[in-house]
């Protein structure tokens, strides 16, 4: 199973995305595993989520671009589903960032509530470096969590950032010694799961609905942008490069 979930508290779930060959990078059927987790916790007992990653070297280094990068309606929803793109979701989500988190991860983490990172976590949206338009909420997301520019910089340059710096420009919460990181989340989520559950899952569901219904008017337009992105001679030369592992060349 290559998300695997546990439960180190009654009320508090572990989701560890397990795939550390490839730094966690989450193949489409890993996607759609995650999408079915969402929905059992959603109506579960559990009162708070930790996401984290296996191993010490990532978090999620995205989507897993040397398998299937087929893009149908239904593909594009479970990727929502399974990135909480566009869903209101009631449970809060706190993610251990320990390690590399980039592309898919960032977007991921975008869905949670609270972050934690290793001193050695890195982040960043190399998307645009290999021709790939960044479908999973980032152009939506980023820009109401942090300032404009930083946005901006991160999605444009495709360059990766410090844990330092993402602490500065407010993309986490707090950055843990990697040998506490995992139990500083669960201790937190343990601290939330003792507050009232329909008082933290109101509040949790009406902030969420408001996100997703934002990202959710912008949606058309953005699969729109993506399809031309993907539908061009630098998504092709992008992908090969990235497969290739050689500088992508667009004239």
């Amino acid at each position: 199973m290559p998300i695997l979930i546990d439960f180190p508290h009654p009320h508090v779930a572990l989701l560890t995305i397990d795939n550390p060959a490839k730094r966690n990078a989450m193949s489409r059927a890993m996607m759609a595993e995650l999408c079915g987790l969402w929905d059992q916790l959603e109506t579960s007992s559990c009162r708070c989520i930790v996401l984290t990653g296996a191993g010490d070297k990532a978090f999620n280094a995205g989507a897993d671009i040397s398998g299937d990068l087929s893009a149908s309606e239904e593909t594009a929803r479970m990727v929502n589903r399974s990135l909480l793109k566009t869903s209101a979701y009631p449970k809060p989500i706190i993610t251990a960032i320990n390690g590399v988190c980039a592309g898919g991860g960032v977007e991921l983490m975008l869905a949670s509530d609270i972050r934690f990172a290793a001193p050695h976590a890195r982040f960043g949206l190399p998307e645009v470096k290999w021709g790939i338009y960044p479908f999973g909420g980032a152009t939506a997301k980023l820009f109401s969590q942090i300032n404009y520019v930083h946005a901006m910089r991160l999605i444009l340059s495709a360059e990766m950032i410090d844990a330092n710096e993402a602490l500065r420009i407010g993309l986490i919460n707090e950055i843990v010694p990697a040998d506490s990181l995992l139990q500083r989340a669960i201790d937190l989520a343990t601290v939330i799961a003792a507050n009232s559950p329909v008082a933290v899952q109101a509040v949790k569901q009406h902030v969420s609905e408001g996100v997703a219904l934002a990202t959710l008017a912008r949606e058309a337009a953005e699969q729109a942008q993506g399809d031309r992105v993907r539908a061009g001679a630098d998504f092709a030369e992008g992908v090969a490069a990235f497969r290739e592992k050689r500088t992508p060349h667009y004239p």
